[in-house]
């Protein structure tokens, strides 16, 4: 089981995660809407894991990915990302995101994901 954090700026998609990884007996201990709040957070909880959009306001997810491998260079973290936006994910995976999964979220796919970095 692990302690997660999921950042996205749509509610619809943290409670889809959050459901998602409760199924896998995974522990969803913050949410965050933008990257931002994400550093916050993940400063404070020191999750070990983070699920993050790429797309979000204030702060994107990318330079989020960026602000918590400062923190914590060990920090796992899993971006998420629309379909076309293959660019940005290669983006993130150097700025340190060690996986991504690709939205709409399969579940299978998410938990296979969660269970390889931990």
């Amino acid at each position: 089981m692990a302690s997660v954090l999921v950042v996205d700026d749509a509610k619809f998609m943290r409670v889809t995660l959050a459901r998602i990884l409760q199924k896998g007996h995974h522990e969803v201990v913050g949410e965050a809407e933008n990257g931002k709040d994400a550093v916050e957070l993940y400063r404070r909880l020191r999750p070990d894991l983070v699920i993050m959009d790429i797309t979000m306001p204030v702060m994107n997810g990318i330079e989020a990915v960026r602000a918590i491998k400062e923190l914590d260079p060990g920090a796992k973290i899993i971006i998420c990302s629309a379909l076309g936006q293959q660019r940005m994910v290669v983006e993130a995976v150097e700025a340190g995101a060690a996986d991504f999964i690709v939205k709409p979220f399969e579940e299978q796919r998410v938990l296979e994901a969660v269970a390889r970095l931990l």
